[in-house]
């Protein structure tokens, strides 16, 4: 599965943060959004999908955990792409 990540935004600090963002799958676009926790028990991350985005992954054959899975994989690891000015410094304890 080449699913390629990009966050749009980050609010809140290294212990606990809201992020947005758009990921790609095959030439489709989705929206998601996801919450990152730190510290307590390690980095954990949780992402959502809307309804909508979910329907159109069974629509195009994709497992939507397995999706979901991938996601949360690329966000924990770091790969992903930032917007211009967010530096991972500002979020992520090294």
């Amino acid at each position: 599965m080449d699913l390629k990540v990009h966050i749009n935004n980050i609010h809140g600090s290294q212990m606990a943060a809201k992020i947005t963002g758009n990921f790609t799958l095959d030439n489709n676009e989705f929206r998601f959004t996801a919450i990152a926790f730190g510290r307590i028990g390690g980095q954990n991350v949780g992402a959502k999908l809307s309804d909508a985005t979910e329907k159109e992954l069974k629509k195009l054959g994709y497992d939507v955990d397995e999706v979901i899975d991938s996601l949360q994989r690329n966000l924990l690891q770091g790969d992903l792409t930032l917007p211009e000015g967010l530096k991972k410094e500002s979020f992520v304890d090294d």
